[in-house]
């Protein structure tokens, strides 16, 4: 709880090393002004790297200024808005990203007041550090623990903004006020006007936030799922036999909540695994034990995997989060009902694909971006059929027998999943958790552990073994030795080859050329 009273005498205490640096750069004898999220941040005592600069004019001068000062990359944020941003990699330390903007009016006051919320509408003047500028009453709502707009227009001049209230209020745990939540419902209607790529990063910004299911919720809560993502809209109600304990809606957001905290249980910063909702009945922290326990040596190559992305400056996180929302998309238009009354949904994978790749495009993700996508949520099933429980199809009962993949199934799943078998082992035990809720047993949880530690282990310790053995032949040395043409067949010789090298049954380029020889004669 933020203390009541005057603020604090030295606001900027914690830039004040970064501040020293760069007051050289930046234009003497005018305003400069650090406002938005940094100020909020220092009274909630929470780490900031974004820090935004507010000056009278000359923006994109005094960010190349800054980074030339800083040794840091500069770019053009808004050549129209004359922003730019820098970022800096301190020694040993996380990214800083400074963004330096000009006055949108007059003054700074008037400037705060057309933001979003009250609590990102606070600044402070780098030539009084002392004194908060606080147009519109958010230091008041930040102790309230709050949400408001700054104007009755905020978001009819900006409709992202909907998403920001939630994202907010999601990550902070606060209430938006009820004035703020009536004008959020009147502007869903009219929230697609805004662009697909702001859309796309806001959307981001909450699946890779704090509690991006419960934010799932309030989204739904107030129409945007249905104004935004229809094809998830349509989850609502659809039904599943066991072992599926939820609905197909409530199956997906408790997918991306289980990933929340499988991801905390092996090394993520956010949280802990007992942090959000209902536990399965093994204890929380045996659950955590025995998920660090057999993948806690993967802890930091799989947090690297996460923070790589495809993209600059996006991250992979939130887009595995964003295939766990949409692994099962697919899943109202295969439902089938036989005879026994078991609800079936054949080939769901494979409709959704087409319904989330639709989606991704039209939110204009990168092609890389979608072509890792899509190989999660087609495969995504893959390790389901390489458990081997017994009692199928209900897995009701505890397994009663359980062996590992062989080499061949390794090969085969990475084969045709390459990195993103790391994500859909994720997806996988974020889906387990979520399908059986409170029945998962200890033998279950431990059977599909167990695969996903023998499938990570081969790709990271073994990848001249079971994944990506190197070439013994070439197609040229193939159509050297049996007088073959190019062509179909010539690639699916290669591919036995290699595929026999992961199961050990050649080694060398002399049994890669008896391999072929014996298929040749039998004239396979």
């Amino acid at each position: 709880m933020i203390p009541a009273g005057e603020p604090p005498p030295a606001l900027l205490a914690a830039f004040e090393p970064l501040l020293d640096r760069i007051r050289p750069a930046l234009p003497s004898g005018r305003k400069v002004y650090i406002a938005g999220g940094a100020v909020r941040d220092v009274f909630l005592k929470r780490p900031t790297h974004d820090l935004d600069f507010v000056l009278e004019r000359d923006g994109i001068l005094a960010a190349r200024r800054v980074a030339d000062r800083l040794g840091a990359s500069f770019y053009p944020l808004d050549q129209e808005r004359d922003t730019g941003r820098v970022l800096y990699d301190p020694p040993g330390s996380e990214r800083l990203i400074l963004d330096f903007s000009v006055l949108r009016a007059e003054t700074i006051e008037a400037d705060l007041s057309l933001r979003d919320f009250t609590i990102n509408a606070m600044a402070v003047d780098l030539g009084e550090p002392g004194r908060l500028i606080d147009p519109t009453g958010g230091l008041n709502d930040l102790r309230r623990k709050r949400i408001r707009q700054c104007s009755p227009d905020s978001f009819r001049r900006d409709p992202v903004r909907v998403l920001r209230a939630i994202r907010l209020a999601a990550e902070f745990s606060f209430q938006i006020e009820a004035a703020t939540r009536l004008e959020l419902r009147r502007t869903v209607s009219i929230v697609n006007a805004v662009s697909a790529e702001r859309l796309r990063d806001e959307f981001l910004r909450i699946l890779g936030g704090a509690g991006p299911a419960a934010a799932l919720e309030v989204m739904d809560h107030f129409g945007l799922v249905e104004a935004l993502f229809p094809e998830l809209a349509a989850l609502h109600g659809v039904e599943q036999s066991p072992p599926h304990v939820f609905d197909v809606w409530v199956h997906s957001l408790k997918t991306v909540q289980e990933m929340e905290k499988l991801l905390a249980a092996i090394g993520s910063p956010l949280g802990g695994l007992n942090s959000t909702g209902d536990e399965p009945n093994l204890p929380g922290n045996l659950l955590t034990g025995l998920t660090t326990g057999r993948l806690g040596r993967y802890r930091e190559r799989i947090q690297a995997h996460l923070e790589a992305g495809l993209v600059l400056d996006r991250p992979w996180r939130p887009l595995l989060v964003l295939a766990a929302l949409y692994h099962d998309v697919g899943k109202p238009a295969t439902k089938e009902r036989e005879e026994s009354g078991r609800i079936r949904f054949l080939q769901h994978e494979s409709v959704g694909v087409e319904l989330f790749v639709r989606r991704l495009g039209e939110l204009k993700f990168s092609s890389d971006e979608i072509g890792r996508l899509r190989n999660i949520v087609r495969n995504h099933m893959r390790p389901h059929h390489l458990v081997h429980l017994e009692n199928l199809p209900t897995r009701q009962a505890p397994p009663t027998r359980q062996a590992p993949p062989t080499r061949r199934a390794i090969y085969r799943f990475f084969r045709d999943t390459r990195e993103a078998g790391i994500d859909i082992c994720l997806l996988n035990l974020a889906d387990v958790l979520a399908t059986y809720g409170t029945t998962l047993t200890q033998e279950i949880w431990i059977s599909y552990l167990d695969l996903s530690r023998v499938l990570l282990e081969a790709w990271w310790e073994q990848p001249d073994g079971p994944v990506l053995p190197e070439p013994l032949v070439s197609g040229h040395d193939l159509m050297a030795a049996f007088e073959l043409a190019p062509g179909p067949k010539l690639g699916e010789y290669l591919e036995q080859i290699r595929e026999a090298q992961a199961t050990g049954e050649v080694a060398t380029r002399e049994e890669a050329l008896g391999w072929i020889e014996k298929r040749l004669v039998l004239g396979k």
